[in-house]
């Protein structure tokens, strides 16, 4: 691949270990653990802490919350913290619908205006402005992935409900279908120093 890397892949709301080999056997890049109470696919501290053990050495593991405060318990078991609030740590994917004031201090910056809720919108140009690792989340699927990696050149995507038959239960099949859409040949993210 000439210079050019495959667009990075999350799948987020795991909830069982079996999805976790789903992610490792398909070759999705990170999975994502929701630890805040409010999600349909909240895994309390202890079931959070056993997944990503389950993950460690095979596969990236993200805690999912809205808060820093809500990750406390469970932060130092996972690779990075992905929360809606600006937190000083080395490991922060912050998500947000608006522009980062300091990119540079981020591991990760998702682009996510539905908050979690699954629901896709227009993405805005300045997206494609922000500098380093850019996520694009939110209401994606294997129908509209490939035309926002192709529109926007993004680092990665992410990826939770659309992969599932019911909030917390992925499907292999939706989950190979959504990467296959993502990884489409031909449309690859922009190289990150």
């Amino acid at each position: 691949m000439s210079g050019q890397q495959s667009t990075f892949v999350k799948v987020c709301g795991l909830t069982q270990e079996q999805q976790i080999d789903w992610a490792v056997e398909l070759g999705y890049d990170a999975i994502g653990i929701v630890v805040t109470p409010k999600s349909k696919r909240y895994c309390a501290p202890e079931r959070a802490v056993e997944l990503a053990g389950y993950a460690r050495g095979r596969i990236p593991a993200f805690a999912v919350a809205l808060t820093y405060a809500e990750t406390a318990a469970v932060a130092e078991h996972f690779d990075t913290v992905q929360i809606y609030e600006p937190a000083d740590i080395p490991n922060l994917a912050l998500a947000s619908g608006t522009p980062p004031e300091k990119p540079e201090a981020l591991q990760y910056f998702f682009y996510d205006a539905s908050a979690g809720s699954g629901v896709f919108a227009d993405i805005p140009a300045w997206v494609a402005d922000v500098p380093g690792k850019v996520v694009i989340a939110g209401g994606l699927d294997e129908h509209n992935v490939a035309a926002v990696v192709e529109d926007f050149g993004p680092y990665g995507v992410d990826v939770s409900s659309s992969v599932e038959t019911a909030p917390g239960v992925k499907s292999r099949e939706k989950m190979a279908a959504f990467l296959a859409a993502a990884r489409t040949p031909g449309r690859s993210g922009r190289v990150v120093a």
